[in-house]
């Protein structure tokens, strides 16, 4: 059973930046994939972002890109999002997920362990 806990969400204006955290713990598979999905008010959750802790290889969603940027420390088994002129229809909780097969997917399905989320709002 892997946990994951996230952090960083918040209030912020549009324009303004934020950094999420994921930690992540338990047992240690190799070759993770951990991801980052969001759900705003009144949609389904959707994928942002995702990263393969081993080789770093990650990809973000395309309306996302140049804007979005997905990271991890293999260290502290911590995965980034850092959002960077955040809009309002950023607004959403951000979740962390994680999925032990190797193998990229945006699908929320096919991932295995996932957080409580972090709620980011950005409203002037």
């Amino acid at each position: 059973q892997v946990e994951l806990v996230e952090s960083g969400g918040g209030l912020v204006q549009p324009g303004e930046s934020l950094r999420l955290s994921c930690v992540a713990s338990g047992p240690a598979y190799s070759n993770i994939i951990m991801g980052w999905f969001r759900q705003s008010p009144g949609r389904e959750r959707e994928f942002v972002a995702t990263i393969r802790q081993s080789d770093g290889h990650s990809y973000v969603e395309d309306s996302l890109k140049g804007r979005f940027i997905i990271s991890g420390d293999n260290a502290t088994n911590t995965v980034y999002l850092q959002m960077n002129n955040l809009r309002p229809e950023d607004t959403a909780v951000y979740y962390c997920a994680a999925r032990t097969v190797p193998i990229f997917t945006i699908t929320e399905s096919q991932y295995h362990f996932w957080g409580q989320g972090t709620r980011v709002t950005v409203s002037s």
